[in-house]
């Protein structure tokens, strides 16, 4: 019991054994209740290829099609929707709707996909599982880009996501919270019953992932029994209060409900109404951003509530490389679009240079000038950021990123051939490191005693000591990275450090900050759907970070500061 005593005010624990959950008035037919209407259909998908499911669509008889409906979109929605089994959800809708308790809403409930075999005597292909345990966002993808579109042609429903909810049960409980977690965009609203967040898939991450993530836009409702399962996969209980405590101190909007019963319906249909009240209470009003409590939350440590990311510039290609020069202006390439564009101190977006050679990394030497990995030419080149003009410092060479000491040294990262080079004193290129599966953004420590290698097909970031003749040694695949659920490498690309030598590296989570140690202690969502591709402090005070991610930049004022490129300072000692 002493893990209850931690949330006094969010739990509410069951306390007789043999407590029984009957349902309630809630959910049987009222007289003068008007009933909606539920319709029957059939999907085929091409998210998930080969599958055929069903979904009911459920419409309240208030909805009058004049104005926009709230949604709701239910898993295993067969389950949901009959009216002769426990969760009955039309017919407290029905309810709740009449006495508004919940705006009107239109409510889809969903059946995972089958993939029909050829032949009577093969098996079909259950997808259960396969959509609704992956922690990717194939399934939002499904709901949001394929599902709900073809639905919107007939009904009028809102796409704020303060008006969408999302529910399910067991593997269509973090089904739905990931849907919410992955496109809160979307969704904001989450009742998850009995839901199974342990190792089938990947679920066991999120605890962690919830501690270190950014705050997000979600209230949820989370239901478990003390006789849940505990089986391969794990047990179910302490699945759901790693969640309820990782979500609380994370400072969501949050109310969990532990009963006596196991993994079934019984206790989670008989509170469904008031879960459903919970949920949309004071609707209208839009669901907050969470409110860490927790001690030592490195994200609160790091933004600052009332920031938010911010377009610079827009309507380009691909986005990458932002360097900084001694004035505080910011320059990235477009790099598909063979473009290097300037953003001046002033915040004033203008071309700087045309023809590139599909320039893709950059950086300001200790000359002060920009040097430049020209991929689509096999060279290194440094242009004048006073005329543009343009100098070759190396040819016949694949580059994807560089770092350029204050001595004038330049290591580079060749993609293509899985090799770090050097560019010495005297000009001469060599190879220092080869191997690392993809090696993409490379970094100098802020004293330049190591080199840091980001492999963009894996989930580490190498870290090499940097010897007197500039050769690499001791390397180590250092910096752990967190993978989202459906992929196997991180997409770790360009990076940045603060002051306190907190590594920052652009992945397909968002920006993910490391400490000295290796360890990912916060995670800053991308502003836009995809990875970011590449990061930089630059701004007054070096407290504004600038993200490039596909056809924009955008910065962020934070606070902590970041150090400059050129000027070599000896970082504090790590907490261990």
């Amino acid at each position: 019991m002493k893990f209850f005593l931690l949330l006094p005010l969010l739990f509410t624990v069951a306390t007789s054994a043999a407590q029984e959950y009957a349902l309630g008035p809630d959910s049987a037919r009222q007289t003068g209740v008007p009933e909606g209407k539920v319709t029957q259909h059939e999907w085929r998908s091409d998210v998930f290829p080969g599958t055929v499911r069903d979904y009911w669509i459920y419409v309240p008889a208030q909805y009058a099609g004049s104005k926009d409906a709230a949604l709701m979109v239910f898993q295993d929605g067969g389950g949901f929707v009959n009216p002769e089994r426990n969760w009955r959800a039309p017919i407290v809708f029905d309810n709740l709707i009449h006495r508004g308790e919940m705006p009107i809403t239109i409510g889809i409930f969903v059946n995972p996909g089958v993939m029909p075999a050829l032949k009577d005597e093969y098996r079909e292909r259950y997808n259960r599982s396969f959509e609704y345990d992956a922690l990717g966002d194939r399934y939002s993808r499904f709901l949001i880009e394929e599902l709900l579109p073809e639905i919107e042609k007939e009904y009028r429903i809102s796409d704020d996501p303060n008006d969408r909810a999302i529910a399910g049960s067991s593997s269509g409980a973090i089904a739905a919270f990931t849907v919410a977690w992955n496109r809160p965009d979307s969704f904001r609203r989450v009742l998850s019953f009995v839901g199974s967040y342990n190792n089938l898939r990947g679920g066991q991450d999120y605890p962690s992932l919830v501690r270190k993530t950014e705050g997000k836009p979600l209230r949820v409702f989370l239901q478990d029994g003390r006789k849940d399962q505990s089986i391969y996969g794990g047990d179910w209980k302490t699945g759901n209060l790693a969640m309820a405590s990782a979500l609380e101190y994370a400072g969501y909007e949050l109310r969990v409900v532990i009963g006596n019963e196991g993994h079934n319906s019984r206790h989670g249909s008989a509170i469904l109404p008031d879960a459903l009240r919970w949920l949309w209470q004071a609707h209208p009003e839009p669901v907050g951003r969470p409110k860490p409590i927790g001690p030592r939350h490195t994200v609160s440590e790091i933004i600052d509530p009332n920031e938010e990311w911010e377009v610079v510039s827009s309507g380009h290609n691909l986005t990458e490389g932002p360097a900084i020069d001694r004035e505080g202006n910011v320059y990235f390439t477009d790099l598909r679009e063979s473009k290097i564009h300037k953003i001046s101190t002033n915040g004033k977006v203008s071309l700087f240079k045309e023809d590139t050679g599909n320039a893709n990394g950059l950086m300001i030497g200790p000359d002060g000038r920009l040097y430049a990995c020209q991929n689509g030419r096999k060279r290194i080149v440094a242009y004048s950021t006073e005329d543009g003009s343009e100098t070759v410092i190396a040819e016949d060479v694949g580059s994807n990123d560089l770092a350029v000491t204050s001595d004038g040294l330049i290591y580079f990262t060749d993609f293509g051939n899985k090799r770090v080079w050097l560019i010495d004193e005297d000009g001469r290129k060599r190879v220092v490191h080869e191997g690392i599966g993809r090696p993409n953004g490379v970094i100098l420590s802020p004293d330049e005693s190591l080199l840091m290698v980001a492999d963009y097909g894996g989930r580490f970031v190498w870290s090499f000591q940097i010897q007197p003749d500039g050769s690499l040694a001791n390397g180590q695949p250092f910096y752990h990275l967190e993978i989202p659920g459906e992929s196997d490498n991180t997409a770790a690309d360009g990076m940045t450090l603060a002051g306190n030598g907190f590594l920052f590296v652009t992945t397909n989570l968002g920006l993910q900050i490391c400490d000295q140690a290796g360890r990912v202690n916060a995670i800053l969502p991308s502003p836009q759907p995809g990875p970011l591709t590449n990061v930089i402090f630059a701004g007054p005070e070096m407290q504004t970070l600038y993200v490039t991610s596909a056809d924009k930049v955008f910065k962020r004022k934070v606070r902590w500061k970041g150090i400059l490129p050129w000027a070599p300072s000896k970082p504090p000692r790590p907490r261990l």
